[in-house]
């Protein structure tokens, strides 16, 4: 009967949306003075307990929600009004410090729950009517998320900010973090609001209009609420079904595909079985002919090694030789410079007799030239002596003078002897010299076709010691060769003894992950063991295999490192 009451008051409304925004306009008017009334007569700061605050939230919150777009997700309908709250960090940066408190509170997790924190924080600094303000002058922004017949769109909203104002008067100590703002039912309690005390005391009929439109507006308030929410339900049941169809659709899709990759894992078996048939009829071929390259190669070493140790004593016999030819090429350097200091000494000899026997040609010049006088002399006295007897004194003296000359003239001829002598000395001692000349000149060339032949036997050194050393090299590389024949031959015996099979394997050797569908399961070609698709992504030509095959991470590491060593 309410109800009907309710709709014959105001025939002439037909617009729901109006009807709303004038009910939710009458409950924030009521709740608002409900509040200042309460707060003033109390005399003291509010807490989150005081029912007349709870029920301003409420009211708020349903006045925030009218006209909200609901957004679709894959979860279902989401409809907060945290996404319009949020826009005024970007409009009043002085509200920034209160959005970055509520997001950085642990306990709340839902859109609702910041908005209902927001709130409380706002009311808190007396600016929620300085922000809903900002707000709502900007309306062009808030088409994004509000219906063009919204509450906040209206002048409504406007009406509704003016009577915020008031609420600067209300000092609130309200405590956020504690308080479960995520699970709680806003739904407005119009007890409060039929019990008025005054109206007992007062007999007016405007009093008792405004309390049955007060019921009025509950009642509608209330089946607007329900029908919200019984669409809501059948959204999120909507939204169940197209998830519950799409994962049947996976489910089909994934049974045939694990169909497929049975059948493909049938081929893969089969061709892995032919192509294990093949290799080992490859391996056998090569190991017959790594044993023939193995018994050359035997061969061509023994024959090597001969080789090397003749050429070996032929170098130990040049090197003894070259030995020999040094010492006795530094015996005839130190002897050519004897040979060179003796001719120095006996150049200066030859030079001091030549003077001395110059000196003694003039001295014997003289003594001719004396002996003449002499002589010349000796034919006068005679002459004198056979004239003249007068003078016999005088020749007795002349005689005596003859005597004295005599005996000059013999010691003068000893003298012109010995010079004599001394000058063949002299004579002899320069052939000697001229002969020591000759043999040393002679030394020269000898020493002149040593060096010519102590190059050529450098030479011979240096070709013997190349070929030596290309020899040593052949041998290194034949070494290398008989390595990599036992690397094969080693690798093929541990192919047919440990190439491991699928089914022993369940997980990847090197990272440790189980094989499935997706992780397939590959054999490393040069250690045979079985690992994932990124373990073993790499490949390499092996000697056992003509082309590059799979090979795992460690086994293309270490096959890497030989081959860098022996380049």
């Amino acid at each position: 009967l309410m109800f009907v009451f309710m709709h014959l008051c105001c025939p002439a409304v037909k617009d729901p949306m109006v009807v709303e925004r004038s009910n939710l306009l009458s409950m924030m008017k009521l709740s608002i003075k409900v509040l200042i009334q309460s707060s003033l007569s109390l005399g003291r700061t509010l807490d989150s307990e005081y029912p007349p605050l709870q029920q301003f939230f409420v009211v708020l919150e349903h006045c925030l929600k009218h006209g909200l777009k609901v957004r679709k997700t894959f979860i279902g309908q989401n409809k907060s009004i945290w996404a319009p709250l949020e826009l005024i960090e970007k409009l009043c940066p002085e509200s920034a410090d209160i959005s970055t408190s509520v997001r950085d509170m642990p306990g709340i997790k839902t859109g609702l729950g910041r908005a209902r924190a927001w709130l409380h924080l706002a009311l808190m600094q007396k600016k929620i009517a300085d922000y809903m303000k900002e707000l709502i002058n900007r309306r062009e922004l808030l088409g994004e998320f509000y219906e063009p017949g919204a509450l906040i769109m209206e002048e409504e909203g406007a009406v509704i900010v003016g009577m915020l104002v008031g609420l600067n008067l209300i000092d609130a100590n309200l405590c956020v973090k504690g308080e479960d703002l995520d699970s709680q039912v806003g739904v407005i309690d119009f007890s409060m609001y039929l019990k008025d005390p005054q109206a007992t005391e007062t007999t007016q009929d405007d009093s008792k209009m405004t309390a049955i439109l007060d019921q009025k507006h509950y009642i509608e308030e209330l089946n607007r609420h329900l029908s919200c929410t019984v669409t809501d339900l059948q959204a999120k049941m909507d939204s169940l079904e197209k998830t519950n169809s799409k994962l049947i659709e996976e489910l089909t899709a994934a049974t045939d595909r694990i169909n497929a990759l049975r059948e493909e894992q049938e081929q893969l078996k089969q061709e892995n079985a032919h192509i294990l048939q093949t290799s080992q009829r490859k391996e056998e071929v090569t190991l017959q002919d790594s044993q023939l390259e193995l018994e050359t190669y035997r061969q061509t070493r023994q024959g090597l090694d001969e080789m090397y140790s003749v050429v070996w004593k032929q170098y130990k016999e040049e090197k003894r030789i070259r030995q020999e030819l040094q010492k006795e090429l530094e015996l005839q350097i130190g002897l050519k410079q004897e040979m060179e200091v003796a001719m120095k000494l006996l150049e200066k000899d030859t030079h001091e007799k030549q003077d001395t026997l110059a000196a003694l040609r003039q001295q014997l010049d003289q003594v001719k030239n004396l002996n003449l006088q002499m002589f010349n002399k000796a034919q006068v006295l005679h002459l004198i002596i056979g004239t003249t007897c007068y003078w016999n004194r005088i020749t007795c003296n002349q005689l005596k003078l003859k005597s004295c000359l005599e005996s000059e003239l013999s010691t003068e001829k000893e003298q012109r002897q010995n010079l004599q002598r001394e000058l063949h000395r002299e004579q002899d001692n320069s052939a000697e010299l001229r002969t020591q000349l000759q043999q040393l000149q002679g030394l020269q060339m000898e020493l002149l076709d040593l060096r010519q032949e102590k190059k050529q036997l450098q030479q011979l050194c240096e070709e013997q010691e190349q070929a030596l050393q290309e020899m040593g090299l052949h041998l290194s590389q034949s070494k290398l060769k008989m390595e990599d024949f036992k690397e094969v031959n080693k690798a093929l015996k541990v192919k047919r003894h440990a190439w491991l099979k699928d089914d022993e394997a369940t997980r990847c050797k090197q990272c440790q992950k189980e094989f499935s569908i997706s992780r397939r399961k590959h054999h490393c070609r040069n250690c045979g063991d079985i690992y994932c698709n990124s373990c073993s992504s790499n490949e390499l030509a092996l000697p056992s295999y003509p082309r590059p095959v799979r090979v795992c991470d460690i086994c293309h590491s270490l096959l890497l490192q030989r081959s860098s060593i022996r380049s």
